[in-house]
């Protein structure tokens, strides 16, 4: 492949002309976080303990120990739906938990057995130091889906929690039946959208992760164009404000880079997909132009029966479009069962 095919891509013209608005609304953002009242930590759960959600949906907490690192892993993640039915593994981005899709899993725990997890470094997951490569945590991730005797499963993902997917589903492309792949820069890149990976290289990231109130409801407010409940979001600070998460979540960008995410899903990663990859984006997304995701390129790289679905949201739809959302992500499922 010739130095060439890693040029950058170029900014759709709005996203130039918009420089300025995106910064203003990043100070805004700020602001508005400071009014919010103060949020403790979630009350930690104990395993096996129920939980029940909206329409009467319960969960169960539970935490496992997977081969990992030097010993083991210590995962949490809740469950919901029948042992024997088809598995739909979530995986949730930054700043959110498991708790990112509990509307997805009110609606399809009838006829799926969801399982979504807290990474590794976030909510009530291990935050020891460790690997935290985005190849490292997927093979984490497929030892633990090994002890939860998980054979085949769709992934469901948004934000972080699409890196390691990405290197899951090319690992054990046999296995993946669908792939929901959310709102994470594919083959497109321009270092202008993800300055946050100079903020999280800092110094300073630690102490500005340590206030989760402000960070989670910033991070909200600067990349949402729809509303989003506002217990959705307190309980998502208090996910996100679990000792340690503010020193784990930076060991993720220390351990890789945007360019080295992007060059190794154009080398390897893409090709190596066997499932139907359906690309989830929110079309109004600040920092992740739709143009990039509606270029024939893309949908030509990716596997039979793939396909390309714009969301009227922003960069968080699982709680700008909870109904919408869950109902492409149900039928995608649907379509490629087997």
């Amino acid at each position: 492949m010739s130095m060439q095919q890693f040029a950058y891509s170029a900014l759709p013209d709005r996203f130039e002309q918009g420089t300025q608005a995106r910064t203003a609304r990043l100070v805004a953002a700020g602001a508005i976080a400071d009014s919010w009242p103060e949020v403790g930590a979630a009350r930690p759960n104990t395993d096996g303990e129920p939980e029940e959600l909206g329409s009467g949906v319960q969960v169960r907490h539970r935490f496992v120990e997977a081969p990992g690192d030097s010993e083991t892993v210590r995962w949490h993640l809740v469950e919901s739906g029948e042992a024997h039915a088809p598995v739909v593994v979530f995986l949730h981005g930054l700043p959110d938990s498991w708790w990112q899709w509990h509307y997805a899993i009110e609606a399809l725990s009838d006829r799926f057995r969801c399982v979504a997890v807290d990474l590794k470094g976030y909510g009530q997951s291990d935050k020891r130091s460790g690997d935290y490569r985005q190849a490292g945590v997927a093979t984490q991730l497929e030892a633990l889906l090994d002890v939860l005797d998980i054979g085949e499963f769709s992934l469901v993902t948004h934000d972080r929690g699409v890196p390691p997917a990405d290197h899951l589903a090319a690992n054990v492309g046999e296995r993946v039946r669908a792939y929901v792949r959310g709102q994470q820069h594919l083959w497109h890149l321009n270092p202008q959208l993800h300055p946050q990976e100079t903020t999280f290289l800092s110094s300073e990231a630690p102490a500005m992760l340590a206030d989760a109130r402000r960070f989670v409801v910033s991070a909200y407010d600067r990349l949402t164009v729809r509303p989003v409940a506002r217990s959705d979001l307190l309980r998502t600070v208090a996910e996100f404000s679990y000792p340690g998460i503010a020193s784990a979540v930076p060991r993720y960008f220390h351990s890789s880079s945007f360019r080295q995410e992007w060059v190794d899903r154009r080398v390897r990663l893409i090709g190596a997909w066997r499932s139907p990859v359906l690309v989830l984006q929110g079309a109004d997304d600040p920092m992740q132009p739709r143009e990039y995701y509606l270029d024939p390129e893309v949908s030509r790289r990716l596997p039979t029966g793939s396909g390309v679905e714009l969301l009227d949201a922003g960069h968080f739809w699982p709680f700008e479009a909870p109904a919408e959302s869950v109902k492409v992500i149900e039928t995608f499922l649907q379509k490629t069962a087997r």
